[in-house]
């Protein structure tokens, strides 16, 4: 809008100077306009263009994916953007699958397809159900997949077709914005009107008087064109054409700096929605913890052993008989989904479900040797882990032949199929009811601590085993039962707390079990006492009425399905009208990132899907981050909002001046080339400075703006108002008595006056922005030569004021000043430094 009514402006301006000055003189000032039009489009456009170029490189990260594909009779490497339908594709667990396509032939694929159906249980393929989908994960074994379908044809390209049908909402700043600068117009336009109706009726006036008032001449004509020339400068004075200018710089440069900090942003508007973020509903895994699940307890023999943070664990046990380590090492390495491998660079990786990762790196510390237990023995028969049975077993011929069988799972489960256990000496020894009951409190204890707890046990099978026969249910040995425990990330309770003393609710949304939901939500410092913790299909029962009530106390949700956390935000945004950010990294979480007003995808964790829906992508997944983000997008509102102060103090005593002038004395003091120095340099300059202020930590001890909060708020009009009275009444009294102050005489003493004003003027708005980069505390300086910006800015304010000055007086109306001139003028302008010190302890309501 601002942009527009500056078009017409131009134009105007254009026509009027021309016929009243001529050409080139008269197209100064309506050039002048389209040169700072066209400023704002550059600047926005060019930054606009360095975002895409950000993503161009994130592309081309991206594309970097290849597969083994046999195409044309041999194995290569090729591209997942190079398949086509034909191509035989192998897939191994951990691979993502890259197109739809059928299963030819493999052994024992389990397909893990929640970033398509939010299910977390893992789907067996095999000959009776061939179908593999693209965006899903080989969360176990090994296959060859005939390709049928690539590219937006899939039915992951479907998912992301549906996506991009959603309209773009205005930021909650934009709207604000929008509102200043259209008030600010108005106001203006309406001050022009007046302005103009003044001098038209003094002129009428006057013809009257001299009853010439039916004969009008070319240069009745020109004065009236003349008086329009001032009221259109009056409205160009008026918008506040800086204000997208500083909003699209300080979004630029916030987008820069927060890429160091492992946050990409995807549309600039998110910067500042996260600074208003009232609430966060965040995912557990991945987010609050590791995803890095880790074996933290242990109970072998009867021994429970802390092995959390123990760097020599192999110690821990050092008491337990070899024979018992042998038999563990054999029974973690062998029945095992996962595999243990050296990767290009030469490190070891264990790949696999971050269970079978825990557990495998829990028998890697032990001091075990993955292919040498493997090679010591041939398997016979694997039975995947089975969600129905909830174990895994394994039957392998020993060196000698004898067979042996190893199984686990979850504990109650082995435990109940066990008849023996291994006692400390390595003996096998009949359970009773004693150790029974012990290793179920075990058990228990290691549950309410939130781990998981599998039990691992064998049985030696009788020789004539066959590969058809069923590997025996009962009559095991327990070896021992381990509690595995996906930790809390590091800092994520320090960030909770810092978010909590920002007023940002955080809210945890998973689909983990609540009991497990409970215990890491008051690790973090989510759930508090008062605080509310539900489960998903008690949360899709409540009425509305009942959501209402219950939404504000809820901070914990477990069990929760994507309809659920989609509910969730979407009542929030509508009914309680919070700025919500949330995240997500599954396909599934996509509704809840496209409804929120920030969507903030992981960028280690998440889908592609997930990361198109998002505003944010959280490179390193990390919480923390996004309280970093949280706190650059206050530091971008508040930096605009300093702008805004520091750009209505100008406009408002531009117009006072321009207009009290006008109608008491028939012109304007502030010509319109030196009004647009002030407005476009001064503006594009001083939004530069700015909206370029790194964020300090102070800022998350306040509360958050939130939907409704006010934009200027009353300690921006007390500064703004003090400050104009301020500058205001100087250039009423250089007016009035400039002339006796500085001992102006001479035939020039009217343009000495005018350019000493303007000197004055322009110094007024040089110290008032460096009062601005503080609006409550009186200390300015703090950090200010930090800034590299805001110095060349100043600096390169005050040499060009001296060359227009001095050098361009045609141009810009001016004549040069003395030595003693130059120094009053600064001097004038520093005064309104220690006089914006004292208007900021007028105490005031904040908001």
């Amino acid at each position: 809008m601002t942009l527009m009514i500056l078009a017409a402006c131009a134009f105007f301006s254009l026509i009027v100077g021309i016929a009243t000055e001529g050409w080139p003189k008269g197209a100064h000032d309506g050039l002048g306009i389209v040169a700072s039009i066209l400023l704002v489009v550059f600047v926005t456009a060019s930054s606009d263009y360095r975002q895409s170029l950000q993503f161009k490189d994130l592309d081309k990260e991206k594309k970097k994916i290849t597969v083994q594909v046999t195409r044309s009779g041999y194995r290569q490497k090729l591209s997942i953007y190079e398949l086509l339908v034909g191509d035989i594709v192998h897939l191994s667990i951990g691979d993502q699958v890259p197109a739809d396509g059928l299963f030819m032939s493999g052994f024992s694929l389990l397909i893990n397809e929640s970033s398509l159906t939010g299910e977390s249980e893992p789907v067996a393929v095999n000959v009776e159900y061939p179908f593999l989908l693209s965006g899903t994960k080989v969360q176990d074994g090994s296959c060859k997949m005939l390709v049928t379908t690539v590219g937006m044809r899939t039915q992951w390209g479907k998912l992301m077709a549906t996506l991009s049908e959603g309209g773009d909402d205005e930021t909650p700043l934009q709207v604000k914005l929008n509102g200043v600068a259209t008030i600010i117009g108005k106001i203006g336009l309406i001050f022009a009107v007046v302005t103009f109706a003044v001098l038209t009726q003094s002129l009428f006036r006057r013809k009257i008087i001299d009853g010439t008032y039916l004969s009008w001449t070319g240069d009745d004509a020109l004065e009236l064109l003349e008086f329009f020339a001032i009221a259109v400068t009056i409205v160009v004075v008026a918008v506040p054409e800086g204000l997208p200018l500083a909003v699209t710089l300080s979004l630029a440069f916030a987008m820069k700096k927060m890429m160091n900090d492992k946050a990409l942003v995807r549309h600039l508007a998110a910067c500042e929605t996260m600074g208003s973020a009232t609430s966060i509903c965040s995912d557990k895994t991945g987010t609050l913890t590791t995803n890095h699940m880790t074996v933290v307890k242990a109970c072998i023999c009867g021994k429970i052993k802390e092995v959390d943070g123990v760097s020599d664990i192999k110690n821990l046990f050092s008491e337990l008989p070899d024979s018992v380590m042998a038999i563990l090492s054999q029974s973690i390495f062998n029945n095992t989904g996962g595999d243990v491998v050296l990767n290009q660079d030469g490190k070891r990786e264990i790949l696999g479900t971050p269970t079978e990762t825990a557990i495998l790196e829990f028998g890697l510390s032990l001091g075990g040797d993955f292919l040498a237990v493997r090679k010591a023995s041939t398997l016979v028969k694997v039975e995947p882990f089975n969600s129905a049975k909830k174990r895994m077993g394994v039957v392998i011929q020993l060196p000698e032949g004898a067979l042996r069988a190893h199984c686990k799972g979850a504990s109650e489960i082995i435990l109940a199929s066990c008849s023996k256990y291994l006692n400390e000496d390595g003996n096998v020894i009949p359970l009773d009811a004693g150790t029974i009951d012990h290793l179920k409190a075990t058990i228990d204890s290691f549950a309410n601590e939130a781990l998981r707890t599998l039990c691992l046990a064998y049985i030696e099978v009788e020789d004539g085993f066959s590969v058809n026969d069923q590997i025996p249910t009962d009559g095991y040995t327990c070896i021992g039962i381990v509690g595995i425990k996906d930790p809390v990330r590091p800092g994520v309770k320090e960030s909770v707390a810092i978010c909590r003393s920002a007023g940002i609710t955080v809210r945890m949304v998973t689909g983990d079990n609540i009991n497990t939901a409970k215990a890491i939500a008051r690790e973090c410092g989510i759930l508090t006492e008062g605080g509310i913790a539900i489960e998903g299909p008690d949360f899709r029962t409540k009425s509305e009425e009942e959501l209402t009530q219950l939404i504000p106390k809820i901070q914990v949700m477990a069990r929760s399905s994507p309809l659920d956390k989609h509910t969730l935000v979407k009542h929030l945004r509508t009914k309680l009208y919070e700025v919500v950010a949330v995240t997500g990294d599954g396909t599934n979480d996509a509704p809840a990132l496209h409804e929120a007003d920030i969507g903030l995808a992981m960028g280690i964790a998440g889908t592609e899907v997930a990361k198109e829906s998002a505003d944010v992508i959280i490179l390193d997944d990390n919480f923390s981050t996004i309280v970093t983000v949280a706190k650059w997008g206050r530091s971008v509102y508040i930096n605009i909002q300093k702008f805004v102060q520091f750009q209505l103090t100008v406009n408002v005593v531009a117009l006072v001046v321009n207009f009290s002038s006008a109608c008491l004395t028939g012109s304007a003091p502030l010509t319109a080339v030196q009004l647009l120095w002030v407005n476009m340099i001064m503006d594009t300059l001083g939004a530069l400075a700015l909206a370029t202020e790194p964020p300090n930590n102070e800022l998350m001890k306040r509360t958050p703006v939130g939907r409704k909060g006010n934009f200027i708020s009353n300690i921006m009009w007390r500064n703004i108002l003090g400050q104009a009275l301020y500058q205001f009444l100087v250039i009423w009294y250089l007016q009035t008595e400039g002339k006796w102050l500085f001992g102006i005489k001479g035939d020039n003493s009217d343009l000495v006056l005018n350019t000493l004003i303007f000197n004055c003027f322009v110094f007024c708005q040089v110290f008032n922005e460096v009062s601005s980069r503080e609006m409550e505390r009186i200390n300015v300086f703090e950090g200010i030569l930090n800034n590299n910006v805001f110095i060349a800015v100043l600096g390169s304010t005050v040499i060009f004021q001296f060359i227009i000055i001095q050098f361009l007086g045609d141009f810009a109306n001016t004549t040069p000043l003395t030595l003693n001139q130059w120094i009053a003028c600064v001097f004038i302008g520093f005064i309104g430094m220690p006089i914006a010190a004292i208007v900021k302890m007028i105490p005031v309501g904040s908001t």
